[in-house]
């Protein structure tokens, strides 16, 4: 089984910042979701930036969530978390 979420930070460019159990931070892009009509709604930022963890998915509310294996399969590293914190998103891959 993968870590699960515990913390979660909207980015900009539609990419989120993910704190697993273990420690891990990771960037999952959700612009090839936004195209499903699961997740259209997250287009609107206001609800986006509404992302939450509870330490077994990260979720919207009680329509929107994401699966959290596929979460932390599909999302990379931080190259560098320091750049994150500055410019507000995380660097190109």
């Amino acid at each position: 089984m993968n870590p699960r979420p515990i913390a979660v930070k909207p980015l900009k460019n539609y990419e989120l910042l993910i704190t697993f159990k273990n420690g891990e931070k990771k960037v999952f892009d959700m612009k090839p979701l936004l195209s499903s009509p699961l997740y259209a709604p997250l287009e609107n930022r206001s609800l986006f930036n509404a992302a939450k963890a509870d330490g077994m998915c990260v979720y919207w509310n009680e329509d929107i969530d994401l699966c959290p294996d596929i979460v932390y399969t599909n999302s990379y590293p931080v190259p560098n978390e320091s750049a994150a914190n500055i410019w507000g998103s995380i660097p190109e891959r």
